[in-house]
């Protein structure tokens, strides 16, 4: 059967009724195996295959037992096998660092799809990058037994072989990452109503994913089961949508991570990234930094929002460990026992960065380096085995791949807020004290903080005496929305005893945009939170 699916509506439904969009959220599975010291293999594949098959009940399905909700892999750019097809395509590639190949969801009408790989080739064309051919990415839905949701919301997929650039400087994959930008804003504004999605377009990682269960993943895409297929890592996934719609796109590992979770700060996350791009500048990009806006894509999903701010971190400069850093921190501000100049670390980037908090685990990669991190809350299991034969296995559960004890060299979870990274340059496993205090005393923050940092102490008061008349304590009370419960449960133990008090009962009064009395400003507004079932 042919790269081809019957009509049907891809995405999700508009908004309606108490259903929107921008609520959704997921709980998955999320794992990698990888050799430690960089050397690649097929049974880096086939042990990828494994965790994610184990971890098949951490995915869901629809009412179709054959319609998953999401399944994927992210490998290195497996060059012998990219080597083999690109003669078979009559292509003869650069050396690896100056190429790269990706994957392309796009629509089945063959005019569009036409016009769209035009697009894109003249997008990368202006970033100086040569598109050396294309590939119809084959594809078994019927050996796989896809089930007919999916296959009706079935993509066209492709990959494109790009070159340009040399290995080590950046420019293929800064000129991917504009490019890609530029085209896929053309394309949603062109085709707003189809599918067209880039899984990857990076020099060093190659996505393959769908809206498939993990143990279709193989048998739909036969490129995985090719022997000449080899890399040094390989992340999976398994999607879980809680209370959404499963997606062609959606499906993970995104470009960089991948998530079991959910983002519960994402609305500000987005909002302060959107209010950031007014006076975002780099040395990289100069005046093309407005060609990758928006930073966050329209419609994605947490974890596909948080890899958009990841992955401009990236391109902008930093590294894979900083990035991290900044958007998953510590509980930092009352631990006493944390090194000065991490906290100064985390305070310093705290004016730049928003946390993004959890409950997260995510796993990630840039190719050169591979790891995994729990924010601060630890609500998300990730653990973690290393073996003798230095094979590096990392998933939500034990039990993922079968290591005899004896091969064990070390083993543990992670902690909240704590950070796995394994070096491949370095061929080890990078202990989380280490790999943070490398950034941390990197720059003098702690310096920084005493000549720039303002706080509300230290401006002057605008009135330094105001006094008030007694008599009208009343009226001012009532106009500022003081209650006689505000006085006797909040104010007078702050005054007596120095603290806030605490307590649990609920809130059964009017919502403000209901109530029928005169309600403060900020009442209208409540904190959005997880409810965990």
């Amino acid at each position: 059967m042919k790269n081809r699916r019957i009509d049907g509506r891809i995405g999700f439904p508009g908004k309606q009724g108490l259903y929107d969009p921008a609520l959704e959220k997921d709980s998955c599975g999320v794992g990698f195996v990888a050799h430690v010291k960089g050397v690649p293999s097929h049974e880096i594949l086939t042990d990828a295959y494994l965790i994610n098959a184990r971890m098949d009940h951490r995915g869901g399905c629809g009412f179709e037992q054959n319609t998953g909700d999401g399944a994927g892999i992210m490998t290195a750019i497996p060059h012998k096998f990219v080597t083999r097809i690109a003669k078979e395509l009559g292509i003869t590639l650069p050396e690896p660092g100056s190429y790269t190949i990706g994957n392309l969801f796009l629509p089945q009408d063959a005019a569009k799809r036409a016009d769209l790989k035009a697009s894109l080739v003249a997008a990368l064309t202006e970033q100086g990058l040569t598109t050396l051919g294309f590939r119809e990415v084959p594809v078994r839905p019927r050996e796989a037994d896809i089930g007919p949701a999916a296959l009706a919301a079935m993509p066209f997929i492709e990959q494109v072989i790009v070159s340009g650039g040399t290995p080590g400087d950046h420019s293929l994959d800064h000129g991917l990452y504009v490019a890609r930008k530029t085209f896929i804003r053309g394309a949603k504004s062109k085709y707003p109503d189809d599918l067209v999605y880039v899984c990857s377009l990076n020099s060093r990682i190659l996505v393959y994913k769908g809206m498939l269960t993990p143990n279709q993943l193989f048998p739909f895409y036969p490129d995985l089961e090719d022997a000449d297929y080899e890399s040094h890592f390989a992340m999976v996934h398994s999607r879980f949508s809680t209370n959404t719609f499963p997606s062609w796109d959606r499906a993970q590992p995104n470009r960089f991570m991948s998530h079991n979770g959910e983002i519960n700060t994402l609305r500000g996350n987005k909002n302060w990234m959107t209010a950031r791009q007014g006076v975002a500048a780099s040395d990289r990009f100069g005046d093309k930094i407005k060609d990758l806006f928006p930073i966050v894509e329209p419609n994605f999903s947490d974890s596909g929002t948080f890899d958009n701010v990841l992955e401009f971190l990236l391109m902008s400069g930093r590294t894979l460990q900083e990035s991290i850093m900044m958007m998953i921190p510590e509980a930092w501000q009352s631990d006493v026992n944390m090194p000065q100049e991490k906290r100064d670390f985390y305070e310093y980037h705290s004016a730049l960065m928003e946390p993004w908090d959890g409950p997260a685990s995510i796993a990630f990669t840039d190719g050169h380096y591979i790891g995994a991190v729990l924010d601060r809350n630890g609500l998300r299991p990730s653990r973690y085995y290393l073996t003798h034969d230095d094979k590096v296995i990392m998933a939500s559960e034990v039990g993922v791949l079968p290591v005899a004890p004896e091969n064990v060299r070390e083993k543990g979870r992670l902690q909240p807020g704590k950070m796995f990274l394994v070096d491949f340059f370095a061929g080890r496993l990078i202990p989380d004290a280490e790999l943070k205090m490398e950034f941390a005393t990197k720059r003098p923050y702690g310096k920084w903080l005493k000549e720039q940092k303002l706080e509300l102490a230290d401006l002057p008061p605008d009135h330094a005496d105001l006094r008030y008349e007694p008599e009208t304590l009343v009226q001012r009370m009532q106009a500022f929305g003081y209650t006689v419960e505000t006085m006797q449960f909040m104010l007078l133990p702050m005054v007596s005893e120095a603290r806030d008090l605490l307590g649990s009962m609920g809130n059964d009064s009017a919502l403000a945009c209901l109530s029928d009395k005169s309600r403060m400003i900020y009442d209208y507004f409540k904190q959005l939170f997880a409810q965990i079932t």
